[in-house]
């Protein structure tokens, strides 16, 4: 494989849940203080190494929120200085920035009247908080299905990163390290495999001379070793020791990354770091690919039939939860031009309460955390109902002596009620969302 060209896109995605940083604060300092200089030390790498290093970031919306929250950055700045770390991920172009959706949900267990929105907050406030949008999508817990495709293209997207193991290339030759393209419904988009052996030792553990010689191993044994080779390699940014590890020479960045990017600055380094929005501007994929529907793999499962978020029979009722109020949101929406000029506020509150509860970590751990979601559906459920009272309080006005002090009490209890389930919440999220 002399000769062979080997470029190298290195991803992390960052993800708290929402009100995560606030709660583990207050609870668990310790653990708190690991995961916020995760995000600290990635951009510090990455600037220390500009000249070489070359990193795709994504951040969900939802920890952008609690990043630029006035509270979460008194609350952090004997730690970190929030605002001062955000401007250098802004001022860092070595850093690719991926969109994943505000809220971080499963996309192919949402309804996809929502779709559209998660996408499209979640790139609004990357370009607010860094003045650029992001090109390339990562689908949150990898979850993927063909049906997105015209709403990621609709919303901006280039590309997006997919599992490796669920592409079907159309030529049969089963190769992850090239990009492709797969349509559906008209529209195109660029996919990039991810190598999901090396990210799994990304996570969790890697020496730079193992990584070179699995990289070019793995090379040698793919269908084209001798054309130009793409290794995409994508891990969470800060869960597990390895990336939350204080002692920086015995994390991700000390014992790897920076020995990495001190062997690129040779000149016959065989591995060479590249952001995908420039390799793919180069490199045209033209092979067309299905995507089987799945998600990556987490413990026992396989990513396959999405088990991990619903499998239990609580989880599909949570999930059957979320949908009915989304479907009932919608139906106001189009049913009632009026309920936004009636009840702007409990409209309002309602969206973003069941978006909230499309966040992937209540379904993650199991039946654990569901919890969390019926917080966020019971308050939507009670900002519905003060939406559908003042319509129909505000229909039946004055031939029916309508009581104006009478049904602003009514609506004022309803927001009473909604206020108190949504707090309903008596425990953080321990750590970071998957």
């Amino acid at each position: 494989m002399t000769g062979t060209i080997i470029h190298h896109a290195i991803g992390l995605h960052l993800h708290q849940p929402p009100g995560n940083l606030r709660l583990l604060i207050e609870v668990n300092p310790w653990e708190a203080e690991e995961i916020v200089r995760c995000y600290e030390r990635v951009v510090r790498y990455a600037l220390t190494y500009r000249d070489v290093a070359r990193l795709h970031i994504g951040f969900s919306g939802v920890l952008l929120e609690q990043l630029i929250d006035p509270d979460i950055v008194d609350r952090y700045r004997h730690l970190v200085d929030l605002p001062a770390m955000l401007e250098q991920y802004r001022e860092a172009e070595n850093i690719e920035l991926i969109g994943m959706g505000y809220y971080h949900p499963i996309f192919p267990l949402i309804p996809r009247a929502d779709w559209l929105e998660q996408l499209e907050r979640g790139m609004a406030i990357m370009e607010r908080v860094f003045g650029r949008v992001p090109r390339g999508f990562w689908p949150p817990e990898m979850a993927f299905t063909m049906d997105m495709i015209p709403a990621l293209v609709q919303a901006g997207y280039d590309y997006v990163v997919v599992d490796g193991v669920h592409v079907r290339p159309e030529d049969g030759i089963s190769d992850i390290f090239r990009p492709y393209v797969a349509c559906h419904d008209g529209c195109c988009i660029s996919v990039v495999p991810r190598d999901r052996d090396v990210s799994n030792a990304q996570s969790s553990g890697i020496d730079l001379q193992w990584f070179q010689d699995e990289v070019r191993w793995r090379i040698a044994g793919s269908p084209r070793p001798r054309e130009r080779r793409l290794v995409t390699t994508w891990s969470d940014g800060e869960n597990g020791g390895w990336f939350r590890q204080l002692h920086e020479e015995s994390g991700f960045f000390g014992h790897f990354f920076a020995p990495y990017m001190d062997r690129c600055r040779t000149a016959d380094y065989p591995i060479k770091p590249i952001c995908l929005s420039h390799y793919l501007a180069q490199i045209r994929p033209l092979t067309q690919a299905r995507i089987q529907t799945g998600a990556w793999n987490v413990g026992s499962t396989s990513g396959e039939d999405l088990s991990q978020w619903f499998g239990s029979e609580r989880q599909r009722q949570a999930v059957a939860e979320v949908k009915r109020l989304s479907a009932r949101y919608w139906d106001l929406c189009r049913g009632q031009p009026d309920a936004f000029r009636v009840a702007s506020e409990a409209m309002f509150r309602a969206r973003r309460l069941i978006l909230e509860a499309e966040t992937s970590c209540f379904l993650f751990w199991s039946d654990a955390w569901i919890p969390h979601l019926y917080a966020r559906t019971a308050a939507a459920e009670m900002a519905l109902r003060e939406v559908e009272a003042s319509l129909e309080m505000g229909f039946a006005m004055p031939s029916e002596g309508f009581d104006r002090a009478s049904s602003s009490a009514a609506v004022a209890t309803l927001a009473t009620d909604a206020r108190e389930a949504q707090s309903d919440l008596v425990e953080p999220l321990s750590g970071s969302g998957p």
